[in-house]
């Protein structure tokens, strides 16, 4: 629910709106996120593609992500000049080690989200569905709490 509190020190004092200069480092947090999302989706699904159909190609990725052909290459592009993917054309695209690191990251922090949506009851479907929004705007402090609270559960059921 959105917290539609009027402006002034009243609403500020209850802790519900951070202080200017938290708000303004908050939504740089989310920006960078924002930018970095595409890459580390593309190369979690290329490993996905790669870990069980031994390639990728533009082809599958287009279909799996629900984009066009010309958006996969284009992206690939962009993924090659940063160094997270190696490809040629009309060839299998395959990742880089710097390219394979971030798919691990980005997988275990999908994984570690999924499990903590579903410790605190969300439904299997929509804790996945979440899980691919939030993975990529949750602080490490955040996925820290969310790894006790599932050690915590475990531990005590």
């Amino acid at each position: 629910m959105i917290n539609m509190a009027e402006e002034g020190d009243g609403a500020r004092d209850g802790g519900r709106i951070p202080a200017p200069d938290q708000q303004v480092a908050n939504f740089c947090q989310t920006r960078r996120a924002r930018r970095t999302e595409i890459a580390e989706d593309y190369v979690e699904l290329i490993a996905d593609l790669i870990d069980s159909g031994g390639e990728a190609r533009a082809v599958d990725i287009a279909r799996r992500l629900g984009v066009s052909h010309a958006t996969v290459i284009k992206t690939i592009g962009r993924l090659q000049r940063d160094g997270l993917v190696v490809s040629k054309p009309y060839r299998s695209i395959f990742l880089s080690d710097a390219g394979r690191r971030l798919a691990e990251w980005s997988r275990s922090r999908h994984d570690l989200v999924v499990k903590f949506l579903l410790a605190i009851g969300v439904s299997e479907e929509t804790a996945h569905a979440d899980a691919e929004g939030m993975e990529h705007h949750v602080s490490p402090e955040t996925l820290a709490a969310f790894e006790r609270h599932i050690q915590r559960q475990r531990s005590n059921g």
